[in-house]
C-alpha cells in the first residue's frame, strides 16, 4: 500500500507561501509557511501533520494491541506533540511526545501500561520517526 501526498511552494523562505494537498483530498492546497511554522500565523505545518498521523496511528495501534489481549476501548484519546528545535543551520524534530487516555472496559492499569509501551515501539508512525517518542498513557475514570 502507498499513500502520498504533495507540496507546493513559491517565493523565499520567509516571504513565500505553500499548499499542501493529500490524495484523500482531505488536505486539498491546504495554506502553510513560515508564519505558520515558526510563529503563530494561519495555516498547517509539517510538525502538526506529524503530529496528527501520529496520533492517529498510535490510538488504532493500541486498539489493535488491545485486541489481541481480548480487549475493546471504549474511547483513545491521544495527542502528540513534536518538538522542532533549531539544530546548527537548520532545525530537527528531537522529540515526539505522545499523551494518551483510554477507557477500556475489564483492563487492569498493569495490562494496559504494558500493551501502551509495546504500542508505542511498534506503531508504524513510530518506527519512521527517528526523534526521542515520549509517552503518557492511563485508563479513564
Amino acid at each position: 500500500m502507498k499513500k502520498s501526498a504533495s507540496a507546493h511552494w513559491s517565493g523565499g523562505i520567509k516571504d513565500g507561501q505553500g499548499s499542501l494537498s493529500t490524495e484523500s483530498g482531505v488536505l486539498r492546497e491546504s495554506p502553510y509557511g513560515f508564519r505558520s511554522r515558526f510563529e503563530d500565523g494561519p495555516g498547517t505545518n509539517p510538525e502538526e501533520l506529524i503530529a496528527a498521523a501520529h496520533a492517529g496511528c498510535y490510538s488504532m495501534a493500541l486498539s489493535l494491541g488491545l485486541g489481541g489481549a481480548g480487549l475493546t476501548a471504549d474511547s483513545i484519546d491521544t495527542k502528540a506533540t513534536v518538538t522542532l528545535d533549531k539544530d546548527g543551520d537548520g532545525f530537527s524534530i528531537t522529540a515526539v511526545h505522545l499523551d494518551c487516555t483510554a477507557r477500556v472496559p475489564g483492563s487492569d492499569t498493569a495490562t494496559f501500561a504494558r500493551i501502551a509501551q509495546a504500542t508505542k515501539e511498534a506503531c508504524p508512525v513510530s518506527k519512521v520517526l527517528k526523534a526521542a517518542i515520549t509517552l503518557d498513557a492511563r485508563l479513564a475514570d
